[in-house]
């Protein structure tokens, strides 16, 4: 059957060129099949640009083009253990525009391991004491969105990287102590491969990425005023 190259989506032949590269990783491999990696990465880059477009109707993007947003396939092996010279999955991020909007999104396509996120990967030491300093003096706003139904319905749970005792300059005993070890604060939906091959799911990968807004606005005013709110 033929693709609907009008309707923004993803194929099942793309992620069957992903299980067939994860078989044979290797560049011989994929030099041979550079046609097709590129004819699949043509169909990311018009999902991506079309998951750009449904952003930008309610959040402000610099990220300039679905293309631009892609990472590249191949890996960085230099400091990794893993030489094998290509990622197996699709992947892409967009950036928002200002320094007023804090926060990332993020997407992922991988058979069985295809999952939407955004958040904060890696705040400054400046960001991230600025940060703690805030829901050590009043954890309830941030507790409120972590808390509400939207967030637990998309998202379950913050979650990332913690610290396994106190960070410094906090008590081991305050009340806010789950929420100040914290050394990542990322938002992550997972969706099945079923899900993923849905018309549907440009849509949803789009709420998705609009359920993160509460998260942001928070974050983005934590981050862009001083400890006196201004």
């Amino acid at each position: 059957m033929a693709k609907n190259i009008s309707l923004p989506r993803i194929h099942q032949s793309n992620f069957n060129f992903l299980d067939t590269l994860n078989k044979n990783n290797n560049r011989e491999w994929f030099n041979a099949h550079k046609a097709i990696f590129q004819q699949e990465q043509q169909e990311i880059e018009n999902f991506a640009e079309a998951l750009l477009g449904e952003l930008s109707t309610h959040d402000l993007i610099e990220t300039p083009s679905g293309k631009k947003s892609l990472y590249r396939i191949y890996r960085d092996t230099r400091f990794s253990s893993n030489k094998t010279p290509y990622k197996t999955h699709w992947s892409g991020s967009f950036k928002r525009a200002t320094k007023q909007r804090r926060g990332g999104y993020y997407f992922q396509i991988e058979p069985g391991k295809s999952f939407i996120a955004g958040g904060f990967w890696g705040p400054s030491p400046q960001d991230l004491k600025r940060i703690r300093d805030d829901i050590a003096f009043d954890a309830a706003p941030l507790r409120k969105i972590l808390n509400s139904k939207l967030f637990k319905t998309t998202f379950g749970t913050l979650e990332g990287e913690q610290l396994k005792t106190a960070p410094k300059g906090f008590e081991a005993n305050h009340e806010a102590i789950d929420l100040l070890r914290y050394k990542q604060f990322l938002l992550i939906r997972s969706f099945s491969d079923e899900e993923v091959l849905s018309e549907s799911f440009l849509k949803e990968a789009n709420r998705t990425f609009q359920a993160m807004r509460p998260f942001f606005d928070y974050m983005s005013e934590v981050l862009s005023t001083n400890t006196n709110g201004e």
